[in-house]
This record gives C-alpha cells, structure tokens and sequence, in this order.
C-alpha cells in the first residue's frame, strides 16, 4: 500500500524545488534579457551582416534577374554580396554593353537596398588574372635549355628554346592539356658555364657492362615501362664491379604514385638504403609548373655492385621512363623546393615541406666560383659564341617562363594569364584594368553599395622568379644568387646544403613578396578608391606564400568550411589565427559549401556544422552560395555542384 503520508512530503518538497527552479530561471532569463550579448544575437546590429556568394554562372544574366535577388536577399536578412562571374556568357558577353548594364543595375539597386557589395578581383573565384594580362606580366619561373661542350674549341651555335625542357633522365614536356609552353614566350635571364666534373657525368644505368632488369610482373624489357598496379615491383642494376652512389632521379610520365625504397646488395643480399614516397598523382598545373618533375633523391655515398629500386602500392597510371643514379649527389626533391611540384593533398600533413638535412662530399657539387656568366656572349637570335677552356663544361640559357595559370572559372571570354605574384606594379596593373574599369564606367552615385574587394582561396600554384629578381635578391640578402642558379635544376652548388639554405633564401623572398607586393598592392589601390579587402589567407593544394603573414594585408580575412568534408579543418584555423595575430575582430568564412546532392539539405542539419565553425573562431558567415537566377518560372533554378542552395527559389 502507498503511505499517504510520505507522499505529501514528496508532493511537498517537489513543489518546493520547482518553485526555486522557477525563480532561478525567472532571474536568468531576466539577467540574459540584459545581457547585450544575447539582445545581440536576437536583434543584430546594422554593422553586423550576414553575406552570401552570389555567383553569376549562367549564359544569361538579365537586369529584371539580379533586381529580384537583391530584393529576396533583403527579405531574407542577407546584407552582403560577393559577385563572383564564374562561367556563362555565351548570350550576354563579358564586358559588353549588355554586361555593363546588368553590373550597373546590381549596384545601384544594392546602394538603395543598404546590401554592401563585394567584387572578386577578378572574373572567376580563383584568383587575379584575365585577358589583359600578357605572358610577360604572368606568373613565371625560371628554366633553361642545356648544352655540354668540351674544350678547349671555340662554341658557335643557336642555343633555341623549343618549348620544352631536358633533364639528365630524360624531358620534361609542358605539353600536357592545359598548357603547351611557346618558345616566343621565353624570357632570357642568365647564360652560365661550369665545369663538368667526372662524376657528374656518371649514370650508373649507362655504364659499360650495366645490366637492368625489371622483376616478373613487369612486361616491358626496357624503359619506358608501367608499372603493376598495386603490387610490389622492382628494377635492378647490376654493374661489373662496385661502384660509389649518392643520387636517384626517377623519370615518370603521367599521374604516379608508389612507395618507393632503394636496396644496395651487401653480403649475398639486399638492404635498405632509403624509403621515399613519389606522388605525381595531381597533374594541374596549380600543383605545379612541371605535374611530372622527376623524383629526386638523395642519400648516404653508398657502394655495392648491385641496387634495387622496390616499387609498392602503385596506382594505375604509374609509368617509369628513366632512372638516373649518379656518383654525385643531387638536391634532393629539387622539384619541390623550387615550386616545380607542390603538393597534392588539399590538407597537407605538417611535415610535408620539411627535408632532412643531406651532408656529401662537397668536391662532388658545382663550385660556385666557377660558375662563369657568358651572358655578353649571346645574340639576339639566341646563338652564342664562346671561347671554351679546357675540360668539359655544361652550358645553361636560363630564362623565364609562365606558368600557364589563368583565371577561372571565368566567363566566356574572361579568362587570360595570371597577373606576376612577385611584382606590386603588375598587381596594380591588374586592379586597374578590371575593377578600376568598373570604377570608371559606373557612376559613383549608383556603386555606393560596392565596399570590398575579394581574394578567394589561393589555387595557382608557385612562382620562383620575376623582374629584377637577381637585384631584388642582391639587395635582400647581400649576396649573389647567380652562381647558385643551377640549383633550381638539382645541380648542387658549393654542397646540397649550401643549395638547400640559397633555395630556402628564394622560396622566402617568394612568400614575402607575395604578402607585401600581391596582396598589400591589391589592398593599397582598393584604400585609394575608397574601398576594403576580403582575404582567404591559404591556398588549397600548392601555396608559395605564409597563410599568416599573406591574411594580414587584409582588411577583412575568412577561411573556408564545408558542409560534411574535411576541408575548413586547417581553413578556419588559419583565419582565425590570423585575425588574432592581427588584431581583427571579424573572422569570416565561406561557410557550408558542399560537393553532396542537390537540395539534400536544410537548415537543421546544417547547424551541427556551423555551430562547430562558430567554435573554431568564426564569428561572421559569408553563406556559399546564392546563385544568379532568372526571373522566370523556372524551378529550382539555375544550380551549381559546389553548394547549398541559398537563393530565391529555394523553398526555406
């Protein structure tokens, strides 16, 4: 039986207890009420704006389209646009009339609307470039065409530079489909000669009496040859009598992978020299200027009469067409260190640009004070005469070239070369050609809306030379980069670290030029005109600057997150990080973009991910994205696979 008794001092003690909760929270709510904070986050201020991507993708854009946008995005609390031109203009062309009308059209209608504006700086999200821009104003690099000569004899001949680049193991062709490299497109910088040493000149794989052979379930009996997919393969060379080793260039051709591992037969039986990885899997040209720069490694001098190079894990396209192992050392992963190769994953692991320290007999590596400058000594048509001393020498014609990036995804028409990285007045150039037109042909009534300027995630791959870049080095670090010039080609000069330390020195005058002459000229002229910056400060695959130091020159910076991948991991990280070292109190990012199924999603399983954003640092959203639509009865719209669909004809 229930004692009644001892019930009523439960029913009493609970009442008593909901009655504290009550008050308590009667307290808090009215303590919360006050709280500027939570009143904050009920009713925000005008200063505080919630923005969106608005991406114009289709072949038609229309005034009526973009007035209808702009009066949705006022209804539904957006006050802050990014325009972004990112394909289309079959039916309305870039920069025609017809597309100065609708330009015109969204900023005035923006300006009455009190919705802020902000202009990518270029068509496309990614990055600074367009039809304006010449391959002499481009990003570039520097390369060569190489001839041996010996001595003593008088060289006479053109020296043209064809469009490709040859290396000890083989070539190196630009050609793949994005990019054909045109030989009127080459900038001469330096004309070098060094002495040739005996053991620069050993290939141990053309030595007299080598043997390669390849293991079983290789089908090729000689290079070039595939390599099975996924299994454990193998090249051996064996030599008459033990050699000395300190280099391993691996030619490949097409997207490789594999996990490598050189062996040295000592007593009866293979050991372990070094394990490397190879990873060319990611051929565009935003990974890198060269997408199959050859494997270079260097290891401990090593003799035996016997190395095996094992292959494992080896992806499908996986193709060898020539090794080199040579007596003399190599700078190892020289494609990497000059920005010829970067990396490929979108996050890449915090050791990723860390190389070991690589000691060698420095007798074995190019004196710097013998490398001659024979510049004087070529013609205009490219022929160069030179008196050569004794011995064998190796002649360098280094000059420019661009990298082949261009802009995009651009409209029809808006896409040209990428503006120079390294050069302020370049970069000014370009703001001057496309936003200051827009200043210029739009009246300054009707474009009071347009406050920022945008620089979107970095996806243009590296640079490693300019104008003036030798003075500009001189002056920076009180030396002469000239001698060590053979090292952006894996030639050691002085001693692989001496390379090491002067390709550390260039990568550096790289990163802070992109910071003070890229970003802070874009930042400076935007001031000029009475306008701020929007930063992403990281690049996703392959960036030559320092997220940090790069995001600084904005006004504003932002980092980027998606709806279910990994990036925004580090993304977010790095705005948040640098709004902190910077002083700013706005932290932005491109916030839920997704590569998922269209219109799979809503706001309730959205939050999960931005409330993790919001915990990482970010404070204001910027939503990816709303796309340009027509103003007709179609339905769902114009659509993109890069996104939740945050536009008009969405049903929430």
């Amino acid at each position: 039986m229930i004692n009644c008794k001892n019930m009523k001092k439960v029913f009493y003690r609970a009442s008593m207890l909901m009655a504290a909760i009550m008050l308590l929270t009667s307290g808090v709510k009215d303590n919360m009420a006050a709280d500027p904070l939570e009143s904050g986050f009920a009713n925000p201020p005008g200063d505080q704006r919630v923005g969106c991507y608005w991406y114009w993708i289709d072949e038609k854009i229309t005034k009526e389209g973009v007035i209808a946008d702009l009066h949705a995005m006022k209804k539904a609390g957006i006050t802050r646009a990014y325009i972004g031109l990112t394909g289309g203009g079959s039916d309305v062309k870039f920069m025609s009339e017809q597309w100065w009308e609708v330009i015109h059209t969204a900023m005035k209608t923006a300006t009455e609307l009190d919705i802020e504006i902000g202009m990518f700086n270029s068509p496309g999200w990614s990055q600074s470039g367009g039809p304006w821009i010449k391959p002499s104003q481009s990003m570039r690099y520097l390369s060569h065409v190489k001839r041996t000569v010996t001595g003593p004899k008088r060289f006479s001949e053109k020296i043209p530079f064809s469009g490709e680049q040859v290396t000890d193991v083989g070539r190196i062709v630009w050609g793949h489909e994005n990019y054909q490299g045109k030989p009127e497109d080459f900038q001469d910088v330096k004309v070098l000669a060094f002495p040739l040493k005996p053991a620069n000149t050993k290939n141990w794989f053309e030595a007299a009496g080598a043997k390669v052979s390849f293991s079983s379930n290789v089908t090729e009996s000689k290079f070039p040859i595939k390599l099975p997919h996924g299994n454990e393969s193998s090249i051996t060379l064996t030599l008459p009598k033990a050699v000395s080793a300190q280099g391993l260039l691996i030619q490949i051709d097409g997207a490789f992978y594999s996990q490598g591992e050189l062996q040295a037969k000592a007593g009866g039986k293979f050991t372990t020299v070094k394990k490397f990885n190879m990873d060319r899997t990611d051929e565009g040209l935003s990974r890198g200027f060269h997408p199959f720069s050859p494997f270079a490694i260097s290891f401990p001098e090593t003799e035996a009469s016997e190395f095996r190079i094992v292959f494992r894990n080896t992806n499908e396209q996986s193709a060898v067409t020539g090794i080199s192992l040579t007596e003399a050392p190599v700078i190892e992963r020289y494609p990497e260190k000059t920005f010829a190769k970067m990396f490929n994953s979108l996050a890449p692991p915090w050791d990723a640009f860390m190389w070991g320290r690589e000691t060698a007999d420095a007798s074995l590596s190019v004196d710097p004070r013998n490398v001659l400058d024979i510049s004087d000594k070529l013609a205009a048509d490219g022929t160069l005469v030179w008196d050569v001393p004794a011995g064998d020498w190796v002649i360098l014609r280094t000059g420019m070239m661009p990298t082949g990036m261009q802009n995009a995804p651009a409209p029809e028409g808006g896409a040209g070369p990428e503006i120079d990285k390294l050069s302020y007045r370049l970069t000014q150039y370009h703001f001057d050609a496309y936003l200051g037109e827009i200043l210029r042909r739009i009246p300054a009534a009707d474009r009071r809306s347009w406050k920022l300027n945008i620089m979107d995630s970095y996806e243009k791959g590296g640079q490693n030379f300019t104008d003036n870049f030798i003075e500009i080095f001189r002056q920076r670090y009180g030396y002469d980069p000239v001698p060590y010039l053979p090292a952006y080609f894996g030639y050691p000069v002085g001693s692989p670290e001496l390379s090491d330390r002067f390709l550390w020195d260039m990568r550096r005058l790289v990163a802070d030029r992109i910071a003070y002459e890229y970003a802070r000229a874009l930042a400076d002229r935007s001031h000029e005109n009475g306008q701020t910056t929007w930063f992403e400060n990281y690049g996703s695959w392959g960036f030559a600057g320092e997220f940090l130091q790069y995001g600084g020159q904005a006004d504003e910076v932002a980092g980027e997150f998606w709806t279910t991948d990994f990036i925004g991991d580090a993304e977010i990280r790095c705005a948040a990080s640098c709004a902190h070292t910077y002083g700013k109190t706005k932290v932005w990012a491109e916030a839920l973009t997704s590569g998922r199924g269209h219109y799979t999603y809503h706001p309730g399983n959205l939050k999960r991910r931005a409330d993790w954003a919001l915990a990482e640092g970010i404070n204001a959203f910027i939503l990816h994205v709303y796309i340009q639509q027509q103003d007709d009865n179609v339905y769902p719209g114009v659509d993109a696979w890069y996104n939740i669909q945050f536009n008009r004809k969405n049903t929430w």
